[in-house]
């Protein structure tokens, strides 16, 4: 029989391990990746235009797009996202159907595969809608596959905000929207913040629905009805056409880029969180 001391070292020792090994895969993949291509990114890498064949093989149409892409998703989720939160915690009855009925959308929602939502895009964007394959078409897609995110986030962090400051305000015979508007919304800022944070690293990670919805022409967009290349998608193109170590390098290159900029955003919600809190509380 095991005595109880031994019981918590093994138990302690599992704990540590597990955290150990993900913390591993983590600085594994980030050194994988950074030692293959970092020694091929350069300043005429990120601001050089594309071509499959010749000198030029730079990232610059494709930054362009993702950034476009980010944009005008945020633009479209962010406010239905948060109104939506806003509802379900402000105006909604507790434990009413129609609660549940949007919660119950809402995970749905994110448990649907991206590839599923790059399809529901092309036929009806695309095809029904007549906007082509183009950043928009991309943008409506994105937008509804980063709803979850946004409404769950913004619940929570709405939620959060002591029940007293709501009272007291009240009390004080503020109105309803005046409480939410001034109050319970800076309130609630670091979390709401992290959740559009977090959707730009989702729309900046995804490559299906984008390749399916706003198509993968390497030029700059001139408008939202352009079709463009992601990052992602981008990368995805090179690992189609790896024939030459040229390409292998572009390759390495590209997910270099991708992986600074993921640690980048996590690493901005952090330090944004943080300031909204200590300038909130």
């Amino acid at each position: 029989m095991l005595t109880r001391q031994m019981k918590d070292k093994i138990s302690l020792v599992t704990v540590w391990g597990a955290a150990a090994m993900t913390v591993g895969f983590l600085f594994w993949i980030i050194w994988y990746i950074l030692s293959n291509g970092l020694q091929y990114v350069d300043w005429s890498f990120i601001t050089s235009d594309y071509t499959r064949i010749g000198e030029k093989s730079g990232i610059w149409p494709m930054i362009v797009s993702t950034i476009y892409m980010v944009i005008a998703s945020i633009a479209i989720a962010a406010p239905i996202g948060i109104m939506t939160a806003i509802y379900l915690t402000e105006y909604a009855k507790v434990g009413s159907r129609l609660v549940k009925v949007i919660r119950f959308c809402t995970e749905s929602l994110a448990g649907i595969p991206s590839i599923i939502f790059g399809l529901f895009g092309m036929t009806f964007f695309v095809a029904v809608l007549g906007l082509g394959f183009s950043i928009l078409s991309g943008a409506l897609t994105l937008s509804i596959l980063i709803l979850p995110v946004i409404i769950r986030t913004t619940e929570e962090a709405l939620m959060a905000v002591p029940q007293t400051y709501r009272e007291g305000s009240y009390g004080l015979g503020a109105s309803k929207i005046y409480t939410i508007w001034k109050l319970i919304l800076p309130s609630a800022m670091p979390g709401i913040v992290t959740s559009i944070i977090l959707s730009v690293g989702r729309v900046i990670g995804e490559s299906a629905p984008v390749f399916l919805t706003a198509g993968m022409v390497a030029r700059i967009p001139e408008s939202a009805l352009d079709s463009g290349r992601t990052l992602t998608v981008h990368l995805y193109k090179l690992t189609q056409e790896l024939y030459t170590i040229h390409e292998w390098n572009q390759a390495y290159a590209t997910a270099t880029v991708l992986i600074v900029v993921v640690l980048f955003i996590n690493m901005l919600t952090k330090i944004i969180a943080s300031k909204f809190s200590k300038a909130t509380y």
